[in-house]
C-alpha cells in the first residue's frame, strides 16, 4: 500500500473532482526506464480487474500487480514551491538515490536493507516520468 500525504491527497481529490467521470482513480505505477532502471508515473485512470485498490481517506488509488511490488510503503507527497509545485514519491524500497530528475529514481528492490530515495516531478505532475 502507498501512503498519501494530506497535501497530496487534497490536490489529487481536487483533480478528481474536476473530472466529469466518477469512475476514475489515481493510478500509481512504475515502468522500465529512467537512469536507475524504473520510472514513476501517476495519472487518473479506470480501475482494472487485477489492480490492487485502496481507499485512502476517500481517495481511490489503484496499482497494477507489477508496480505494487516496487511501491509498497512509498509515500506520495506534494511540494508547493515558488517556481511551481509538484508531486513527489519517496520510495523506501529504492536501494539508493541516483539524483535523477522527475520520478526516475526507482531502482528495483534488492535484498539489502532499504534506503530512501525520492523522485519528484515539477508542475507537470508525475505523468512526466521517463
Amino acid at each position: 500500500m502507498v501512503i498519501v500525504s494530506p497535501e497530496a491527497k487534497d490536490k489529487l481529490q481536487e483533480a478528481l473532482l474536476g473530472q466529469s467521470r466518477k469512475d476514475l482513480a489515481l493510478r500509481v505505477y512504475v515502468k522500465p526506464g529512467g537512469c536507475s532502471g524504473f520510472s514513476y508515473g501517476m495519472g487518473l485512470d479506470e480501475p482494472k480487474a487485477n489492480d490492487q485498490q485502496y481507499d485512502i481517506d476517500g481517495l481511490k488509488v489503484v496499482i497494477d500487480p507489477f508496480s505494487a511490488q516496487h511501491l509498497e510503503g512509498a509515500e506520495i507527497g506534494f511540494k508547493n514551491e515558488m517556481a511551481g509545485g509538484g508531486f513527489t514519491i519517496t520510495n523506501p524500497n529504492a536501494p539508493a538515490s541516483s539524483g535523477c530528475g522527475c520520478g526516475s529514481s526507482a531502482p528495483p528492490k534488492v535484498e539489502e536493507a532499504p534506503k530512501k530515495a525520492a523522485g519528484g516531478c515539477g508542475s507537470g505532475g508525475c505523468g512526466c516520468a521517463g
